[in-house]
């Protein structure tokens, strides 16, 4: 009987030890368990941050447990990111990406491997940036624009939330095909861009238009033009900037969702479908419609698909454009 028991002791801490040695799987079946972190790569009140806590507000209640949005800025996003990616890979610490991040890895030596260290969960969204001006600024549609910056070449200043962003080169790559130079002034966030830009410290700013059409509503900025491929159901009468002269000119701004890399399949199947079906609740649409935007949604296979090909894409337009970090 000793022996037995023996046997049956030394069984159970056999199959403790092989368990402790198994992928954490297992552990989503109860997932979440505690409160999860949500990085916002920059700054309150721009476009991510928008995005970024009407996801949480929703996955809080999706998930049953609290979603708290924590904004690190700085480096076009890459601080944020690298703090989400050094966290352990259990699906309790997030990173709220944009496309800034495929422009990155052409501009600053990253400590991480912007395709292979990451776990793609779902894009989020998607959708043009706004060309804004002060209600002062001269030029009131595209092809102004372009006549003021030939006539006061190097003299037109432009805004953006940071080196090596989106809206940094999506000015910096129309600048290039209209012929003539401005200045960039790079701000650590949208947010102080759009402020600076209703003071009328800088002349105008490519936009993420969620941040920016309250302020064109509210009379504080007029509308140039929008960067997709179509006009947007809140601004009807703006037109693109394709159609200002510029086919086949389209920036686009999306917001995606990923974790560091090795987290378990189970845990990113859940929060993919938690947020397919808040991009499916029925005013989610219509909200993101309103700010210019439109839902993304879509597996995480679908995601790394477009984060790999848009790092070679903006890799091959910063060489042309010889863009460098400041």
């Amino acid at each position: 009987m000793k022996r037995r028991r023996q046997l049956t002791q030394a069984g159970l801490m056999a199959a403790a030890w092989v368990l402790s040695l198994l992928p954490a799987t297992g552990l989503a079946q109860t997932y979440p368990a505690r409160p999860i972190k949500l990085i916002v790569t920059f700054v309150p009140g721009g476009g991510a941050d928008i995005i970024g806590r009407y996801l949480a507000q929703h996955l809080t209640t999706a998930l049953g447990q609290p979603v708290i949005v924590e904004n690190k800025p700085g480096a076009g996003g890459v601080l944020g990111v690298e703090a989400g990616l050094a966290a352990p890979a259990d699906g309790y610490t997030l990173t709220l990406i944009s496309s800034s991040y495929t422009v990155n890895p052409s501009l600053y030596k990253l400590k991480f491997d912007a395709v292979n260290d990451i776990t793609p969960i779902v894009q989020v969204s998607q959708g043009p940036l706004l060309v804004v001006v002060h209600p002062a600024f001269p030029a009131k549609s595209i092809q102004e624009l372009v006549s003021l910056g030939k006539s006061r070449p190097g003299q037109l200043n432009y805004a953006s939330s940071g080196q090596g962003s989106a809206l940094h080169l999506g000015a910096a790559l129309f600048a290039d095909a209209a012929g003539f130079k401005m200045n960039h002034v790079p701000y650590k966030g949208g947010g102080a861009a759009l402020n600076d830009l209703v003071g009328g410290q800088v002349d105008l700013y490519f936009a993420a238009t969620a941040s920016a059409l309250p302020l064109v509503k509210a009379g504080k900025l007029r509308p140039l033009a929008v960067t997709g491929i179509r006009r947007i159901a809140a601004l009807p009468d703006t037109p693109t900037v394709a159609e200002s002269g510029f086919p086949g000119y389209d920036v686009t701004l999306w917001y995606g969702l990923i974790g560091p890399k090795g987290m378990p399949a189970d845990v990113v199947n859940r929060l993919n479908t938690e947020v397919n079906k808040v991009l499916a609740r029925k005013e989610t649409p219509a909200k993101l419609e309103v700010d210019g935007a439109s839902t993304a949604g879509g597996t995480p296979a679908q995601f790394q698909a477009i984060v790999t090909r848009e790092i070679d894409l903006w890799r091959r337009i910063v060489t042309k454009l010889g863009v460098k970090p400041e």
